[in-house]
This record gives C-alpha cells, structure tokens and sequence, in this order.
C-alpha cells in the first residue's frame, strides 16, 4: 500500500528547500533510503518537474526506484507558490501544489504518473487539491487518485 503524506501551511525560500524537506521528511518517515535526498535534488536538476495546467500550476518531483524503501506520496500545498523550472522549456513557473512520488517499481511509477496525469487534466480534481481542507485531503486524494489507478 502506498502510504499518503501530506502537509498545508508551510513556507519555503525556493525549490531547493523544497526538496530539501521533501527528503528530510521521507528519511524520517523510513520509506526512502539514506540515498533519496541528493537523489532528488539531482534529477530535479537535471530533469525539471514544473508542469503548467490550465489554472495553476504544479511540480511531481521523483528519483529512481532504487532510492525508495516503500511506495508513498507527499502532497505539499505551500502557504505562496514556489518557483520550479518547467517540464518541457526552460522557464520558471509559480508551483502552488507539490506531489512528489517515492515508488519502487518502475513500472508501478509510470502507471501512477499516467493517472496522476489524466486526473490532474480535470479542472476540478486540481482546484480540490488546491482548496480542500488539510483534513480532507487524504481521503480526497486517496479516492480520486489512488483508487482510480488501481
């Protein structure tokens, strides 16, 4: 089972404290290997994670399954959106939602991103995860996402 973090109302200076928190946290929370951290930060680096939906705009950081100890997800909502280099070119965009995946099969890891993908299309999936209460996102997250990949 993948487990489902998440965390509103929290600030950072820029992506690279971002993900520096992002491999904090999953060290503590024991699903990642000593290695995930720098990981991270690196494939950002090399391969950007910022997409731009209709509306708004989010960042899916990752690292190779090999870093992971278990499957989760971390879902950050920032207090102000962050700045993250786009996906496909070469600019900055204004993150205001953050789901980076921890996933040991990298096969499992394109399914997810296919799906994520495709739910985070509909305008509604992804103004639910921008608005909804931190108390209801987990379910919310679980039900529309997680169950849908299945």
């Amino acid at each position: 089972m993948t487990h489902l973090f998440i965390r509103t109302g929290i600030s950072f200076a820029d992506r690279t404290a971002v993900l520096t928190h992002i491999g904090d946290e999953m060290l503590k929370m024991d699903v990642v290997h000593e290695t995930y951290p720098a990981a991270l930060i690196e494939r950002e680096m090399r391969y950007p994670t910022g997409i731009m939906l209709d509306k708004h705009a989010i960042a899916i950081p990752h690292c190779e399954a090999i870093h992971a100890k278990s499957p989760a997800i971390y879902l950050l909502r920032p207090d102000k959106a962050v700045s993250f280099q786009q996906a496909d070119d070469e600019s900055e965009i204004a993150v205001s939602l953050i789901i980076a995946l921890i996933v040991e099969n990298p096969v499992e890891q394109l399914m997810l991103l296919r799906c994520l993908f495709g739910k985070l299309q509909q305008t509604e999936v992804i103004e639910a995860l921008i608005n909804l209460p931190e108390s209801e996102l987990q379910t919310y997250f679980r039900e529309e996402i997680l169950n849908a990949n299945k």
